[in-house]
């Protein structure tokens, strides 16, 4: 349970620092085409649906690697 917890809690570290990073190395992540921004006087909601598909399919695969090269 505690080195779940130490993995768990590095995974989301991780993901943290790839999220400030990626902003400098990829601008044009929350930008794409099919991302959807709503903005009204005092409102903005963003939905940025491409990004999320993008950014779930590149973490599927290197999962289905990492699990496929730690057996």
């Amino acid at each position: 349970m505690g080195k779940f917890l130490v993995a768990a809690g590095a995974a989301i570290a991780l993901a943290g620092v790839l999220l400030w990073a990626g902003g400098r190395f990829f601008p044009m992540l929350g930008r794409l085409p099919g991302d959807i921004v709503i903005s009204r006087k005092n409102l903005t909601v963003f939905f940025p649906v491409t990004t999320m598909i993008i950014i779930s399919v590149v973490l599927t695969v290197l999962a289905n690697l990492l699990s496929k090269w730690i057996k």
